[in-house]
């Protein structure tokens, strides 16, 4: 039976990575995958997935008007799908989860969703707050604070360092915006404890 999975994480902790071997462990036994990413996020300069590392794949791109459930099984009608992999899934619409749990209860097609489970305030994204209610299988890839702690927090600074308190829940960015941080040392930055 196939089923819906989040792999979350702060930034940081390869999820892109993860994703991208996943696909190629598909693609290797000679299965079809189908790949999306959050149309919002342009940040990759030869592919629309790509990792710290130097790996990336094409993707489809979602926002808030795709309807997954349609774009994924008029796909799987022509090619069979053994796999949907979502990057960036924290920008996924409530609704869009919902479909992909259609996809994976419905069209037997496992979807393989990958992203931040909180912003710089740490807070919910909307798409991550479906997903951990919803999904099948939860796992939490693991991220490096400065302290050698589990990384769990993702800390917004400025140009030259300084903690950002306020501004819109989504501002693309990597590590020149974003800073992981276990909690101690998020609530240090953010709210002057210690």
């Amino acid at each position: 039976m196939a089923k819906l999975y989040f792999y979350y994480a702060s930034m940081n902790a390869g999820k892109s990575t993860y994703l991208l071997q996943a696909d190629f462990n598909y693609r290797e036994r000679g299965m079809a995958t189908m790949l999306w990413t959050a149309a919002i996020d342009g940040r990759g300069s030869r592919h629309a997935i790509e990792s710290r590392i130097g790996l990336g794949a094409e993707a489809h791109r979602f926002d808030a008007r795709t309807d997954l459930w349609v774009a994924v099984t008029r796909c799987h009608e022509d090619t069979p799908l053994s796999c949907v992999l979502i990057d960036e899934a924290q920008f996924l619409t409530p609704e869009q989860v919902w479909q992909c749990a259609r996809i994976a209860d419905f069209a037997g097609v496992p979807v393989l969703c990958f992203g931040l489970r909180t912003d710089f305030r740490g807070e919910l994204f909307a798409g991550s707050a479906t997903l951990l209610g919803v999904a099948d299988k939860l796992e939490e890839m693991k991220a490096v604070c400065h302290c050698g702690r589990k990384a769990t927090m993702n800390l917004r600074v400025g140009a030259s360092g300084e903690p950002i308190h306020d501004g819109d829940q989504t501002l693309i960015g990597g590590n020149e915006r974003y800073v992981p941080l276990c909690r101690r040392h998020f609530c240090e930055a953010m709210h002057g404890w210690d």
